[in-house]
C-alpha cells in the first residue's frame, strides 16, 4: 500500500497553483491578513515571526496531541467490554507511533505542500526544508505559506496531531474484532491514501475542494466524516460481533469513557481555536463558540435520552458532547456563539437518534458509534457552517443557498472517496492477512489472544 501511495504521488503532474486567498480550515489566518499570501513555503527571518502566535500554536499542538493520548483511549477503552481494554487503549497509542513516522516520510508534503487539485508535492519528504538554519543566515528560518507567523516545524507538529487522532477515531467502529496487525496495516494505507489527499484538497489552497469555496474551518470534512464513512466501511467489511444483538455488551468503566470524553472537551479548544494559527480574536471566537456548542449538544443529547428511555445517562451526555464538538470543528471559526447553540442543540439530537437507532434498521455493529457521532455529526455540522457562516467572520460574499451547495460538494466527495478507497484498502487486507480474529481469539477477549496482557 505504501509503495503503491508513492507511485501516486510521483504520477501526478502539478498543475498551477490557484487563489491561495480562499478561506477554509487551517489557513484562515492566512486569508484574513492584509497582506496576500505567499504560494509555497519560504524561507524568514526569525525575529519576523510572531512569539505570541507561536506560543499559542505550541501549547495548542499539545492539547491536539492529548485529544487522542490519553482522550480519546480512554473514551474508548471505558466503552469496550473488560476482555478488550488494553486492546482499545494500545489501538490508540500505535496509532499515534504509526502516523507520526509516515507524516514525518510524506504525509505531511502530500497535505501541505502546493501540487495539483488532488494532491501536494514531494518537496517536504522526511521534512526535508523544514529547518531553522538557512545557508549563512543562522537567523532564519523555514515558514509554511498556510502559517506566516510560526515557524514550520511548529505548523507540521500542529498538523501531525491532526493526521494522527483521524485514523485513531475509526477504531471505535471496528473495536472488539480487528487483527492488531491488520489495524496498522489498514490505519498506516489510510493515512496516506485517504487523509492525505482529503487534507489537500480541503485546506491546501492549490486544492480543489478549497478552490471551490468549502469551508472546513478545522476537519469536520478532513477529519469527522473522513473517519466515520471510514468507519462504516470496516464495519461493513468485517461483520458483527460475535453475540452483537444477542448478548448485553455493556461498556466497562464509564468512569474512564467521562474522563477522555473530559480530555476531548478541554483539548478540543486546541484543536479549534488552533486552526487560526494565531493567538487572535478568530481563536478566541473560535474558542467561544467551541465551548457554547459542546455545551447545547450534551443537553440536546441527554434531554432526547431522558425523554426517549426515562433516565439521563453518564455515556448519554459524554456521547452528546463529542457530537457538539465534531459539528461546531467546521464551523467554529466562522459562525458567533448563538449560532454555535443552535449548531450544536441540533448535533445532540441528531447524532442521539443516529448513534441508537440507524445502525439497528440498516443492520451494521458500529461498536462504538463512530459513524454516527462522527460521520453524521461532521455531514450535519459542515451543511449548516453554509447556513449559519458569517460574512464578517469568514471573508466568504456568498448566499446561503450557494453556500450550502458548496458544502455538499466538501461532503459528497469526502464521503465518495473516503467511503470507496477505504472499503477496498479493507478488502485488499481481508484477501491477504485477513482482517479479524478468530472466533476462540474474540471469544477469548482482545487482550489476552493479541497481546498477552490483562488488567487483572
Amino acid at each position: 500500500m505504501i509503495k503503491l501511495s508513492l507511485i501516486l504521488g510521483l504520477l501526478l503532474a502539478w498543475t498551477p497553483l490557484v487563489n491561495a486567498d480562499d478561506v477554509s480550515g487551517a489557513p484562515a489566518a492566512v486569508a484574513s491578513s492584509a497582506a496576500p499570501a505567499p504560494t509555497a513555503p519560504f524561507m524568514l527571518a526569525a525575529d519576523k515571526l510572531s512569539a505570541g502566535d507561536t506560543a499559542w500554536m505550541l501549547a495548542s499542538t499539545a492539547l491536539v496531541l492529548m485529544m487522542c493520548v490519553p482522550g480519546l483511549a480512554l473514551f474508548y477503552g471505558g466503552m469496550v467490554r473488560k476482555k478488550n481494554v488494553l486492546a482499545t487503549l494500545m489501538q490508540s497509542f500505535a496509532c499515534t507511533c504509526v502516523v507520526t513516522i509516515l507524516w514525518w516520510v510524506i504525509g505531511y508534503s502530500w497535505a501541505f505542500t502546493p501540487g495539483n487539485g488532488f494532491l501536494g508535492g514531494a518537496s517536504r519528504a522526511l521534512f526535508d526544508g523544514v529547518r531553522y538554519v538557512h545557508g549563512d543566515n543562522a537567523n532564519s528560518l523555514s515558514v509554511s505559506h498556510l502559517a506566516p507567523t510560526i515557524p514550520e516545524a511548529v505548523y507540521a507538529m500542529f498538523q501531525m496531531t491532526f493526521a494522527i487522532i483521524t485514523p485513531a477515531l475509526i477504531a471505535g467502529a471496528f473495536a472488539d474484532r480487528m487483527k492488531f496487525s491488520a489495524m496498522l496495516l489498514f490505519l498506516a494505507a489510510w493515512s496516506l491514501l485517504v487523509y492525505a489527499p482529503i487534507a489537500h484538497m480541503v485546506w491546501e489552497p492549490t486544492g480543489w475542494l478549497n478552490a471551490a469555496g468549502v469551508l472546513d474551518y478545522a476537519g469536520g470534512t478532513v477529519v469527522h466524516i473522513n473517519a466515520g464513512v471510514a468507519g462504516l466501511a470496516s464495519c461493513l467489511v468485517l461483520g458483527k460481533r460475535l453475540g452483537y444483538g444477542r448478548e448485553a455488551m455493556p461498556p466497562h468503566n464509564l468512569t474512564y469513557t467521562l474522563i477522555g470524553a473530559s480530555l476531548l472537551w478541554v483539548g478540543w479548544f486546541g484543536f479549534n481555536a488552533g486552526s487560526a494559527v494565531a493567538a487572535d480574536g478568530r481563536a478566541g471566537m473560535a474558542m467561544l463558540a467551541t465551548q457554547m456548542a459542546t455545551g447545547a449538544a450534551a443537553l440536546g443529547w441527554m434531554f432526547t435520552e431522558w425523554v426517549a428511555k426515562g433516565k439521563p445517562s453518564v455515556l448519554g451526555i459524554a456521547s452528546g458532547a463529542v457530537a457538539g464538538l465534531v459539528a461546531i470543528t467546521p464551523a467554529s471559526g466562522f459562525v458567533g456563539p448563538s449560532s454555535a447553540v443552535v449548531i450544536g442543540a441540533a448535533a445532540g439530537v441528531v447524532c442521539y437518534f443516529a448513534a441508537t437507532s440507524l445502525k439497528h434498521a440498516f443492520g451494521y455493529d458500529d461498536s462504538l458509534d463512530a459513524f454516527g457521532v462522527h460521520g453524521i455529526g461532521g455531514i450535519l455540522g459542515a451543511l449548516l457552517t453554509g447556513v449559519f457562516f458569517s460574512k464578517e467572520l469568514s471573508g466568504v460574499d456568498a448566499t446561503v443557498g450557494k453556500q450550502v451547495l458548496t458544502q455538499l460538494k466538501g461532503v459528497v466527495t469526502t464521503v465518495v472517496y473516503g467511503f470507496a478507497v477505504s472499503y477496498a484498502i479493507l478488502v485488499v487486507i481481508d484477501k491477504t492477512l485477513g482482517l479479524r480474529v478468530t472466533e476462540e481469539q474474540e471469544r477469548e477477549g482482545l487482550d489476552i489472544s493479541l497481546h498477552g496482557e490483562s488488567i487483572e
